[in-house]
């Protein structure tokens, strides 16, 4: 009997180019092993024994011979690479059409409808790195007051201010707005606040960050998990991910260190379900800012953590180690990489030196965590509880 499973998601740690990465722009991605091969090498020893080194294809993490956990990675059947459609796929939902994209900025007639009820004109509105365009439009954004949109390879509306200049509760009043206008014909997957302070030179974004997602399209494990009394606990960026949907309690943290903190507070409380946690770091910090060596070391501070985690776990605990989709720091531009997932699963009762292949869908989690608690799945995904339980 499982107790509790902690679905970990190590935001956009992808380990490999999936076949149809090419119609995505992405040619030899490779998050994992391409930080490994432009850092030399990454110290992970905790992962490495529970058997992320063993997974097939997967480069720069040494195999061991006898890995603490079960290991595999996975293929994902959505149409996209972006946080919302590999989230909602890890909770059994595919998302075959995909969501919208405005490569050349949004249209006048979204910008006009947004510039009217906000009651200011907008900078921007064109695909950006985030912290380039603050160079850019921070300055100009001081002066006049208007705040800076702007989109990127993915589904995303983002709104950047400067808390000084435009305070906290306007700008998520702005993000409402745009939520509302951003959808049906022009539905994107999630607006985003993107708040920062400092001056003209050295601007950085502040932890106020918010997302504002479409509800997801049918029932989630979430929605499942929430139905048959169990608690399901968010951490990090979950909540707003789902638009709060399936969550029983949320916390939302400022950085990696501080999501793992919470994971293990959460460890410690009686509670019966999923705690599902987001280290959004490695995105948003070293991904996107092409960062490799900032990449290596968060990612071998966190596995530093990891025998805290596990500690903090009781003997019907259960912990999947996976990622959302990848951000290749070695890559071109600036935006995710379409990139298989590792999948590493420990607990108690769970088999060590089992090797789960390649999964045909980050779905297969999701029916796996129905399979491990007892409840009633989507639909989607082949569950692996039998190839991993003990007898």
């Amino acid at each position: 009997m499982v107790n509790r499973v902690v679905l970990f998601v190590m935001d956009s740690v992808g380990i490999g180019a999936l076949p149809d990465a090419e119609a995505f722009g992405d040619v030899g991605v490779n998050t994992l092993g391409n930080i490994a091969l432009a850092t030399g090498g990454l110290d992970l020893p905790n992962l490495q024994g529970l058997g992320l080194g063993n997974i097939d294809g997967i480069k720069g993490v040494t195999a061991v011979d006898a890995p603490k956990g079960a290991y595999g990675r996975s293929d994902e059947v959505s149409n996209g690479k972006d946080t919302t459609t590999g989230h909602w796929e890890l909770a059994g939902l595919h998302v075959t059409e995909p969501f919208n994209t405005y490569p050349e900025g949004f249209p006048e007639e979204i910008i006009s409808a947004f510039e009217e009820k906000v009651g200011r004109k907008v900078l921007g509105n064109k695909p950006a790195s985030g912290t380039v365009i603050l160079d850019e439009l921070g300055e100009e954004h001081m002066k006049t007051g208007y705040p800076i949109v702007y989109t990127s390879a993915d589904s995303v509306f983002q709104i950047a201010v400067h808390e000084e200049i435009i305070p906290l509760e306007e700008l998520y009043k702005m993000c409402e707005i745009a939520r509302e206008i951003m959808t049906g014909d022009h539905a994107v997957a999630r607006v985003i606040a993107r708040p920062f302070v400092g001056n003209v030179g050295a601007f950085t974004r502040t932890p106020n960050r918010r997302d504002y997602s479409l509800d997801p399209f049918g029932e989630t494990l979430l929605d499942i998990a929430k139905t048959a009394g169990l608690d399901v606990i968010a951490v990090g960026k979950i909540e707003d991910i789902y638009n709060g949907h399936g969550v029983t309690e949320a916390i939302h943290t400022k950085d990696n260190m501080a999501g793992i903190d919470a994971t293990i507070d959460y460890l410690k409380k009686n509670n019966r379900g999923i705690i599902f946690t987001n280290l959004v770091d490695f995105d948003a910090k070293y991904g996107h800012r092409r960062d490799a060596v900032g990449y290596k070391k968060a990612l071998e501070d966190m596995d530093q953590r990891i025998p805290e985690i596990l500690n903090a776990m009781g003997p019907k605990d259960v912990i999947i180690f996976t990622a959302d989709h990848g951000n290749d720091p070695t890559y071109k531009g600036t935006d995710h990489t379409r990139e298989y997932i590792p999948i590493v699963v420990y607990g108690d009762a769970i088999k060590g030196n089992v090797n789960l292949g390649t999964r045909k869908s980050f779905a297969d989690i999701a029916a796996t965590i129905s399979d491990l608690l007892e409840i009633d799945n989507t639909g989607k995904g082949e569950s692996f509880k039998n190839m991993i339980i003990k007898d």
